[in-house]
């Protein structure tokens, strides 16, 4: 019996995006399912300063890892110019995708599994 698309929230998986140490935790809880949604409350400003490289770091684990991750923000120039542009540069992205509601996050996962 097929229980449908193993979509999680970093939420229900007790996990939050907030430092480097954080990557490998994030992918561990993650792999295996076919979908991750994250809020802006399971980020830390230091995913969004692109400087920092955690936003990088973890998008290569999840690419590499094929792990494929909605992100829901519900403005994405709320966090720089830059950071839109990331945004927008992930528009079609395979792995990673921004998202303005959790409704289009567990649509566009539930369509990929």
């Amino acid at each position: 019996m097929n229980a449908g698309p193993q979509i999680k929230t970093a939420g229900e998986l007790g996990v939050a995006l907030r430092t480097l140490a954080d990557v490998p935790e994030v992918v561990g809880a993650a792999f295996g399912l076919d979908g991750l949604v994250l809020t802006e409350a399971d980020l830390s400003p230091e995913f969004f300063r692109l400087r920092s490289g955690l936003a990088g770091e973890a998008f290569q684990k999840f690419t590499n890892y094929r792990i494929r991750v909605a992100l829901v923000l519900p403005d994405f120039t709320a966090h720089g110019e830059r950071f839109a542009e990331l945004a927008y540069e992930h528009r079609a992205h395979r792995w990673i995708r921004f998202v303005h509601t959790e409704e289009e996050a567990w649509a566009w996962l539930g369509a990929h599994t």
